[in-house]
């Protein structure tokens, strides 16, 4: 819940995507081992699950070394978006954005997600309530079309007819969602990814935080990307070669991060760990994030090993975690990332 605490105005250059079942509150608590700086998503959180789940910890609980974080909502129900932005105002958290990009099926059904890029007068009913119920910023997160959309005419519509409600802020997945035809999996990588389109789209409407996602898997190419738009949200790198983010402090905002090495974020992370295992929470679902840690290192498939082998084991305890570890060579001198 909200603690009440003086926060910093929001940066979001660099920002890691939300995904579901990878950016969850124990994958968020880990990557700030690794970065300060970055701004960290939630995985989508339906307004359903908010208003009707319980216990409502389940789907807003974070730990406030996460912060900064924003809430990613699906929905397109005016009235209870804003309910719901307005209750992830109260419990603390930094920005609530609106999924629309996601192209499940089941989403679809729910008239959430990419298929409302078809509706933009939906997304700007519900972008004008939910800034009415908040004061935190209210940002969406979409695609440069869908199906047989022009990814011109129709997105600078969409654009133009949510940015007339207030928003301010878009995050824009630089492929089409195919809805018919392609599948959720199919939809990250065979719809060719067009940069330029967003890049078009920050240079006709400069007013706008235009941030770019899609693809994106160096701190290189993210800075290159800067020249043309506001920010940078990077996705499947950021979980599955988690060591990137320890180079993202010092690459994109100038300043150093908080870990000299993977075991020194590794052995960070380790009183978070046995919280949660106080908790009652099983290893293998805390330590899965960490899998990825070793990518490319003497003993990091051994790592990945020990712990995907032992961690889900009843009774599996910090010993399990540790004993992976040491199978992993440590470096004298610190990393770069």
């Amino acid at each position: 819940m909200n603690t009440g605490t003086t926060r910093p105005a929001l940066d979001r250059t660099f920002s890691v995507a939300p995904m579901m079942d990878w950016t969850t509150r124990d994958y968020r608590a880990f990557a700030r081992t690794l970065t300060r700086q970055a701004l960290l998503y939630t995985e989508m959180v339906t307004t359903g699950a908010i208003l009707h789940g319980s216990p409502r910890e389940r789907f807003l609980g974070y730990d406030e070394v996460e912060h900064p974080i924003a809430l990613q909502l699906g929905g397109s129900d005016p009235g209870e978006l804003a309910e719901c932005a307005a209750i992830a105002e109260e419990w603390g958290y930094d920005e609530v954005n609106l999924n629309v990009g996601c192209p499940s099926d089941r989403v679809q059904n729910n008239m959430i997600g990419a298929c409302l890029m078809g509706h933009p007068d939906k997304v700007a009913a519900a972008v004008r309530a939910m800034r009415e119920a908040v004061k935190i910023p209210v940002t969406v997160k979409c695609r440069i079309g869908i199906d047989d959309q022009d990814e011109d005419a129709d997105l600078e519509r969409f654009i133009a007819q949510v940015a007339d409600a207030g928003c301010e802020v878009f995050i824009v997945h630089a492929r089409k969602a195919w809805l018919q035809g392609l599948s959720p999996k199919e939809n990250r990588d065979i719809p060719p990814l067009n940069y330029s389109r967003v890049h078009r789209l920050k240079a006709s409407r400069p007013e706008l935080h235009i941030g770019i996602n899609g693809g994106i898997k160096t701190l290189d190419e993210c800075r290159e990307q800067l020249d043309s738009v506001d920010s940078v949200m990077v996705g499947r790198e950021a979980y599955q070669n988690p060591w990137l983010l320890a180079g993202v402090d010092r690459a994109i905002y100038g300043v150093e991060g908080p870990a000299e090495s993977r075991h020194a974020a590794a052995r960070a992370f380790r009183p978070y760990i046995a919280r949660r295992l106080e908790e009652g929470a099983k290893l293998n679902h805390v330590t899965r994030h960490l899998l990825g840690l070793f990518q490319g290192q003497p003993g990091g498939r051994r790592f990945r090993r020990h712990l995907s082998e032992n961690g889900h084991l009843d009774g599996a305890c910090l010993r399990v975690f540790d004993d992976a570890l040491s199978l992993v060579p440590e470096r004298e001198t610190a990393e770069t990332a």
